[in-house]
């Protein structure tokens, strides 16, 4: 069927409005927004640092993550077994915790003391590393510097970072995840 006007002549698709269209594919936000168990690791269980087969292991940063074998390495050889028990978290799986804590402690306030929000945990962005089991943990104390981890907060026996500063020292301990 064609439209004519004054001039122009243009050719139109005649449209079917009886015939069913396809629905819409649904839209989706992608499994990062809505991630929240990425870097779970089931109560009880922990991870060889060098199980890269999990993301919680496998996404944390490459220094943090050579410091944290070299350590276990060094570790195994004086009868220690240097384990991980949290690494690397989706931003919606320390949401979930931080929300958990929330509910569990009764105020954000005192919620920040044990869990950090997604907007400032080191464990969402690879930078974190909690130890098993607690002779791991207090073997990482006493040798962790020279790997260049730290304990951070007094709170945490388990929570390592790298902050060594130049000369190889741990700063002071934070009292907790809120400061």
């Amino acid at each position: 069927m064609l439209i004519s006007g004054c001039a122009t002549v243009v050719p139109v698709e005649p449209v079917s409005t009886t015939e069913p269209t396809a629905a819409p594919a649904p839209l989706t936000i992608g499994p990062a927004a809505t991630d929240t168990y990425g870097g779970w690791i089931p109560d009880g269980q922990t991870l060889s640092p060098f199980d890269l087969s999990n993301p919680a292991v496998a996404q944390l940063d490459p220094a943090l993550l050579k410091a944290v074998q070299d350590a276990a390495n060094a570790a195994k050889q004086q009868g220690v077994d240097l384990r991980i028990n949290s690494g690397w978290r989706s931003t919606g799986f320390q949401q979930r915790l931080f929300d958990d804590a929330v509910r569990s402690y009764g105020s954000v306030d005192i919620a920040r003391q044990f869990v950090a929000s997604p907007e400032v945990s080191k464990h969402v962005v690879g930078q974190a590393v909690d130890i098993a089991p607690v002779d791991a943990d207090k073997w990482l104390i006493r040798n962790g510097a020279q790997f260049g981890l730290c304990q951070i907060y007094a709170n945490e026996l388990w929570h390592f970072e790298l902050a060594v500063d130049p000369k190889g020292n741990c700063p002071p301990l934070r009292p907790n995840a809120a400061g």
